[in-house]
C-alpha cells in the first residue's frame, strides 16, 4: 500500500513539473527595454562616481613679482621681493573623483544584438578639490590672495597625478563598467560588452 502511495505522489509529482515546463516553455521570453529606456535608464545616475581617493602633496609657492605698468609700483614689487620675499609651504589635503558623467550617454552609444548590448562609455573624467580646513602650514608669509594661489596650485596638481595614474584610472573604469553590467543585466540584456567604437562608428557624445 506504502509503494502504491509513493508511486502515486511521484507521478503527481512529475505530472505537475511537466505541466510547468510546458506553461514555461510556451512563454515568450522577456525582452529589454528599447534603447531610449536604456539610456534614460543608465542616465537615472548623471553622474557614475567610480571612486573618490583622499590625497595629500607637499606644496612649496614662492610668487613672482609681476609688472604692473606703473613705474613706482613696480619699484615697490622689486623692493618687496627682494628684501621681503613671499614663500609659502604647506602640506594640503584634497579629495579626487574620478568617474563618469553618463548624461553624455546617447542612442549612437549603444547597439542591440538579440540579449547582447555594447556600449561605449564616455572617458573618464577626473576631478580635485582641496580641503583647507586641513592644510598644515610648514612655513608661510603669503596674503590670502597668494594663499588662494598656492591651493589652486595644489588642486591642479591633484588632477595632473590623478589623471596621469593608470591604475587608478582602470580601478575606475572597472568599477563603473561592473555598476553598468549589473544595471544592464537587470534590464534583460544577457550579455553585455564594453568596446571603444560600434561597428557604425556611433558613440558617447
Amino acid at each position: 500500500m506504502r509503494r502504491l502511495l509513493l508511486l502515486a505522489s511521484l507521478c503527481a509529482a512529475l505530472f505537475v513539473a511537466g505541466y510547468l515546463v510546458a506553461r514555461l516553455a510556451g512563454r515568450p521570453a522577456e525582452r529589454p527595454p528599447d534603447l531610449p529606456t536604456v539610456v534614460e535608464r543608465m542616465r537615472e545616475v548623471a553622474r557614475l562616481e567610480a571612486l573618490d581617493v583622499n590625497v595629500y602633496k607637499k606644496v612649496s609657492y614662492d610668487p613672482e613679482p609681476v609688472a604692473s605698468g606703473n613705474v613706482w609700483r613696480d619699484v615697490f614689487l622689486w623692493a618687496k621681493a627682494a628684501l621681503a620675499p613671499s614663500h609659502g609651504r604647506a602640506i594640503v589635503f584634497g579629495t579626487v573623483h574620478v568617474g563618469l558623467d553618463l548624461s553624455r550617454l546617447n542612442e549612437q552609444s549603444l547597439a542591440v544584438q538579440g540579449g547582447r548590448v555594447d556600449v561605449v562609455l564616455p572617458p573618464l573624467q577626473t576631478r580635485a578639490e582641496v580641503r583647507p580646513g586641513e592644510i598644515e602650514v610648514i612655513r608661510s608669509n603669503l596674503d590670502s590672495a597668494e594663499t588662494g594661489q598656492l591651493l589652486e596650485l595644489a588642486r591642479v596638481a591633484f588632477e595632473q597625478d590623478a589623471r596621469d595614474d593608470a591604475a587608478l584610472q582602470a580601478r575606475a573604469r572597472a568599477s563603473a563598467e561592473r555598476a553598468l553590467r549589473g544595471l544592464l543585466l537587470s534590464l534583460g540584456f544577457r550579455e553585455v560588452r564594453f568596446v571603444s567604437a560600434l561597428p557604425g562608428g556611433g558613440g558617447a557624445g
